[in-house]
Order: C-alpha cells, then structure tokens, then sequence
C-alpha cells in the first residue's frame, strides 16, 4: 500500500508517507482491542485509558525524547505523519514543551533507524509497554513448503509484568502483525 500510494498520498498531503504512521496506526487499534496494553499503574489502582495517546521515540543530539500524539484512534494517516514531523522538528530545534512529553499511555521506540535488528526497549513509566521496531532486513523464510527470501522485521514488545501477562502481550503483537501484513484490516480497524 505504501509504495502504491506514497506519491499520491504526498500529493495530496504534502507529506511522505512513513513506515512509523502504519506501526502508530495499528498500535492504536491494537489497543483498543488489548486495553492492558494501554493501562498503567497508579499505586495499588490500574488505570485504563479509553484513549490511545502514543509517545513517539525521537533521537535529538541532546538524547531520547519522546513526544505524545493525542487521540491516535482519532487520527488519519496523514494526521499522524504530519504530527510526527512537527514533533521531530520541534525536538532537534529543542522547541518541545512539557505538555508535548507528557501523558502518553504507550511508546513506540524505532531502533531500526539505527541498524538495531533486536533490543528490548525500557518501558516509559506510569506506561505499562513500549513496542520496539528494528531494521528490515532480508530473511529465509517458509512459504508454500519453499524457503524464500523475504524482508522481515523483528518487534518487541516490553510490558509491567504486575499487570500484563505473556498471553495479553503476545495477543498484542499478533494483532500489530496482522494489521501490518494486511493493510485492508489496518485501514479498517480490523
């Protein structure tokens, strides 16, 4: 869908269209359908958020920040591509406040970026799991009986074990892989 439509879509836009909006995008449908995912814990209380407020990693020369895109559920594609790159540049240009960093329900961190082919990203508390991406890279995989090579990508998912179990977490997961190799459920929220 990207390289079919990421022309017309700049065009229409005036924006490129991303690998990071399609991660963001399933995320929030994700989370939707996997609520843990997107709690956190206030004391002994655990707090569900029925909002999917996404806290995007971003490399500054000063370190890590992580901006919060409001609302993502809410969001075109192109809305989470063009909050992005305000939040990117706002980040290098040192311009973000702190009502830009605060209140996320959950990150994505993209160490693919920088080559990483797997890590196991720190959870940004109160946050109870932070996704990991890393770098595409081609792969011998099963298809039909036939070893292929193919592009893959590995993610991670890291998660407050008080309450997220492994079930839920890799429910989660599953989920974001179907949206991502089948886009019409990710356009569609399925």
């Amino acid at each position: 869908a990207r390289k079919e439509l990421g022309e017309e879509f700049q065009k229409t836009h005036g924006i490129k269209l991303g690998f990071m909006s399609f991660f963001v995008k399933a995320a929030a449908n994700a989370l939707q359908r996997h609520p843990i995912i997107n709690a956190s814990v206030d004391g002994d209380d655990i707090i569900y958020h029925g909002y999917a407020d996404i806290s995007i990693a971003v490399a500054t020369d000063k370190g890590l920040v992580t901006p919060v895109l409001r609302n993502v559920e809410r969001m075109s594609f192109a809305d989470v591509e063009k909050g992005i790159a305000d939040y990117a540049k706002k980040a290098r240009e040192g311009k973000l406040g702190l009502e830009d960093l605060q209140g996320g329900t959950f990150t994505i961190t993209n160490g693919g970026t920088f080559g990483s082919l797997m890590s196991t990203p720190i959870v940004n508390p109160p946050q109870s799991a932070i996704l990991g991406m890393h770098a595409i890279k081609e792969r011998p995989i099963a298809e039909n009986g036939q070893v292929v090579v193919a592009p893959m990508m590995y993610i991670a998912l890291s998660y407050d074990h008080r309450i997220i179990d492994g079930k839920d977490a890799v429910l989660f997961l599953v989920d974001i892989k179907n949206q991502l190799e089948n886009p019409n459920r990710l356009l569609f929220g399925l």
